[in-house]
């Protein structure tokens, strides 16, 4: 099961949670059953976590440590066993110092932490995604195209794609409903009033130089290999050694 938390109007998002009885609120003219019940024995992905109420998260968090919850409207409590997923584009330690997210539920979710970086630090993903996405609005809108051009495809992997992937979509589905023939017209123009080489400067991260210094130490200076940093912080061992050049981390210092 899955939920978009920022697209649930903040009345209703804990109703979809947690489901409500008949005669819970207005408009209740039916008992309903929540995506943590539906999705008992199974997953639960709550994309953009972040946004959810702070009314609200109490609530979750008790359901994520006793697996147990109520209704709205309801006085009986009901068992749930569920695997949570969650995601989120907002910084929640940020959040947790203005007040804005709890300390406790954010531990309680961050038990097993994945990041995934940004689509400027993977460019060789980007011709994957192209042809993907490129293959997907071309059966959506029956048409037949066949290839990318080399030189757009070139464009395409040097611009630092500050949406990330759903701004690369966008522009691809764009570009699919510009193509008339059977190679992909792709609006360039439109990335940044045309300049696709942009530069991005980007100040090192002092907590992430040091986790990822940490990390180097623990595996002796190895970069890739079952036991390496890569696999550890679930990153190709290309887009470490990316981040590391970036960083000025030397691997053969730290071993």
């Amino acid at each position: 099961m899955k939920l978009n938390c920022a697209a649930i109007p903040t009345g209703l998002l804990e109703s979809e949670l947690f489901g409500h009885e008949r005669g819970a609120f207005t408009g209740a003219i039916a008992q309903k059953m929540g995506r943590l019940e539906l999705a008992d024995q199974g997953t639960l992905f709550l994309d953009e976590v972040g946004d959810i109420p702070l009314e609200v998260q109490p609530k979750l968090l008790r359901a994520l440590q006793e697996r147990e919850y109520e209704r709205l409207g309801s006085t009986r409590t009901k068992k749930v066993d569920v695997r949570l997923v969650a995601a989120t584009n907002r910084n929640l330690e940020k959040m947790i110092a203005e007040d804005k997210f709890r300390s406790d539920l954010y531990y309680r979710l961050n038990v097993f932490p994945i990041q995934i970086p940004p689509l400027r630090e993977r460019p060789e993903d980007i011709p994957l995604l192209v042809r993907y996405f490129t293959q997907k609005y071309a059966r959506r809108m029956e048409k037949q195209i066949e290839s990318v051009p080399a030189a757009s495809m070139k464009k395409l992997t040097r611009w630092h794609w500050p949406g990330n992937i759903r701004e690369l979509e966008n522009l691809i589905e764009r570009a699919v409903i510009l193509t008339r023939g059977s190679a992909l017209e792709v609006p360039v123009s439109d990335l940044g009033n045309g300049s696709a080489e942009k530069a991005v400067t980007r100040m090192p991260d002092s907590n992430e130089r040091d986790q990822l210094l940490h990390i180097l130490k623990e595996t002796r200076g190895r970069v890739g290999g079952a036991d390496g940093a890569a696999v550890r912080m679930g990153l190709k061992r290309t887009t470490l050694i990316s981040r590391m050049k970036k960083l000025g981390i030397d691997p053969r210092a730290v071993s």
